[in-house]
């Protein structure tokens, strides 16, 4: 079956309200369907642009989390640093701050990149094409 495109990536964290601040304030993603679990957690959809979401769950378990399936998610970002930043006076981590990049491809593409992190752990990463 072709791809239709993507749609989501879905989370579970510890602290629902700091995160969903953190990726409206900081990242800008809006605001989509809300609402609670049959086991009374907290989800939301948060509209990323193009028709992608962020699946926030609450519940997540207080102990430290362990890396999972997806090492990162990729935002395209027309300004990286001023998305870095922003997402940083938000609340995230800094893990690697925007840096040029020419990724070894043929031919070779020069990009702009920056890492940071959510309050669960999860690693973000700025994507601009130069």
């Amino acid at each position: 079956m072709p791809s239709k495109g993507f749609h989501h990536v879905s989370i579970t964290v510890k602290d629902f309200s700091a995160t969903v601040m953190l990726y409206t304030q900081g990242f800008g993603f809006k605001k989509g369907i809300v609402w609670t679990t049959k086991n009374n957690e907290r989800a939301i959809m948060l509209e990323m642009g193009d028709g992608a979401f962020l699946e926030v769950f609450s519940g997540a378990p207080s102990a430290s989390q362990s890396a999972g399936i997806f090492a990162h998610i990729a935002l395209v970002s027309q300004n990286c640093d001023a998305d870095f930043q922003q997402a940083v006076a938000a609340g995230a981590g800094v893990e690697i701050e925007p840096k040029n990049v020419t990724l070894p491809s043929d031919p070779p593409t020069p990009i702009r990149v920056a890492f940071c992190k959510g309050f669960d752990g999860e690693l973000i990463e700025f994507f601009q094409y130069l």
